[in-house]
């Protein structure tokens, strides 16, 4: 499951409005729950290097620039913040990307899920403009590279959360 939310910021709360101004110190973030035995933490590395964004750019995300856009992961314990570490070290090392990877990482911070109308919002609006020019080419990319990773049935945070 992928919750949109917020991570990182000091602000004792996060809602997309304040966020959006770049002034909490929040990021716009997805804070995943999988089963192990399905996906790895390794396969969610490759995905997110490969498909979710361009790591050598810190402070975009597609169109949008700004800290709230930066490029982190916000691990969830020492363990996986040492495998994202190494996995860094090693795209790095083998000059995978044209400039070298700018993505920090994080531990230790509070997730705040986003409001309602964010969430599921590929699913919901897959004719949205910025979903269209921005999303879908992602989620091609998703299909052609990991097919095995992709499903057409998402799970859908809003139906999840109402059961």
């Amino acid at each position: 499951k992928a919750v949109s939310g917020y991570t990182g910021g000091s602000a004792e709360n996060a809602v997309y409005e304040v966020v959006g101004t770049g002034r909490t110190g929040h990021a716009e973030s997805v804070e995943i729950t999988y089963d192990p035995s399905k996906v790895t933490y390794g396969q969610l590395l490759q995905v997110y290097f490969s498909v979710a964004h361009n790591p050598t750019q810190l402070n975009y995300q597609g169109p949008d620039s700004g800290t709230q856009y930066r490029s982190t992961i916000f691990a969830e314990n020492a363990e996986q913040k040492k495998v994202a570490e190494s996995y860094i070290a090693q795209l790095d090392k083998a000059k995978v990307f044209p400039k070298p990877i700018v993505t920090t990482l994080e531990t230790g911070k509070t997730f705040y899920p986003a409001e309602d109308y964010h969430q599921d919002f590929l699913t919901l609006n897959p004719t949205y403009p910025y979903i269209v020019y921005n999303d879908l080419p992602k989620v091609e990319n998703l299909k052609a590279l990991f097919p095995q990773l992709y499903s057409e049935k998402p799970v859908l945070v809003l139906a999840s959360s109402k059961s």
